[in-house]
């Protein structure tokens, strides 16, 4: 178990915890064959999750190379990413030339993708969700992949269900949703028809101080604006834990595809939520609104058995999160549209 501060006073030591490896992750590298690459590496999840990796592999007294491939549009991320000893390649990969000319690894994280403004540039969705996957299945054919994908493939099911589990029928609502069961069809697909070893993550939500779920509910208590309870309960995972996950999945690639849902055990009220906010907030949250008996929620027995539960409670991330707000630290001021009942994001 890694010790937690009570407070994460600034960016440094947010993005030290994000990435501190764990002693199991030392231990995969110990034995994990071959390199690692990160495509699309430069999004909310990517420097965190990569610069775990290297540290891991510091820590396992073993050499590989670790690479991150992305347009890299901000050349500051780029070499904030570099200064970790992150080789980084700058590339379109929607362009499937740019894609066979990357290096071929053992180890593929496949983190590329679409969602905030989907809804309006649905071709764009498209591509990114469905013709990349198809791409990069493809050309690492011979590697083990690990694919991000979203509980959001799930239908709304009833709050007191325990979420959605892995064998469940998808039931993709809007065209987000849809496109993502796309990306992963194209990895299965590619999985049966050339035998490559892949786990397919589906995420919700992940957090951390700077965005996501509980930032959104918070900075909504914080403004005195109303917290809408469309969506009235929900999971969450602390990114650093989910970080930890993700890699070790490369552990349980198969073909057929694994899938396996990675969140935070717990169903979380909005209400509650925002109510403890208000607490630490020393504000009464204003509510619109009210619950459903069904939200989209994702049930994470089976990562639980897989790498053991979440090391980081809500409770102590809603903690960490009102300080950060309160002591008014950067945001990244991008809505999870987590309150989405429609597909419509």
């Amino acid at each position: 178990m890694l010790k937690y501060p009570q407070v994460i006073e600034n960016d440094q030591q947010l993005e030290e915890l994000l990435s501190r490896p764990t002693s199991d992750l030392v231990d995969l590298f110990k034995s994990l064959e071959g390199d690692i690459i990160f495509l699309g590496i430069a999004g909310k999840i990517g420097p965190s999750i990569a610069r775990m990796a290297k540290r891991a592999c510091e820590e396992a007294g073993v050499s590989k190379r670790v690479i991150g491939v992305s347009r890299f549009s901000n050349k500051q991320e780029r070499e904030h990413i570099e200064e970790f000893s992150i080789e980084t390649i700058k590339g379109d990969l929607l362009d499937s030339d740019f894609i066979k000319s990357l290096p071929k690894v053992k180890n593929v994280i496949f983190l590329a993708g679409m969602k905030f403004g989907s809804e309006d540039n649905l071709s764009l969705t498209w591509a990114m969700n469905t013709f990349v996957p198809a791409l990069v299945a493809g050309y690492y054919k011979d590697s083990r992949i690990v694919a991000f994908s979203t509980g959001c493939v799930y239908p709304l099911v009833n709050i007191i269900s325990g979420g959605s589990h892995e064998s469940d029928r998808p039931v993709a609502l809007g065209e987000y949703a849809q496109s993502c069961l796309g990306r992963e069809r194209m990895f299965e697909y590619g999985s049966l028809k050339n035998g490559t070893l892949v786990s397919l993550i589906r995420l919700n939500y992940s957090v951390e101080m700077r965005y996501g779920v509980l930032v959104d509910i918070a900075m909504k208590v914080k403004k005195e604006e109303l917290v809408d309870l469309s969506m009235g309960y929900f999971n969450v995972i602390w990114q650093g834990d989910m970080n930890r996950m993700v890699i070790r999945a490369l552990l349980h690639c198969s073909s057929p595809a694994k899938i396996i849902n990675i969140t935070g055990p717990e169903t979380l009220s909005a209400r509650e939520v925002a109510i403890e906010f208000g607490k630490l907030f020393g504000k009464t949250p204003k509510f619109r609104g009210n619950e459903s008996s069904t939200a989209l929620l994702s049930n994470a027995k089976l990562s639980s058995e897989l790498f053991g539960k979440p090391q980081v409670s809500p409770g102590q991330i809603i903690q960490w999160i009102a300080y950060w707000i309160d002591h008014e630290n950067k945001l990244l001021n991008k809505h999870t549209h987590y309150d989405v009942r429609d597909g419509k994001y």
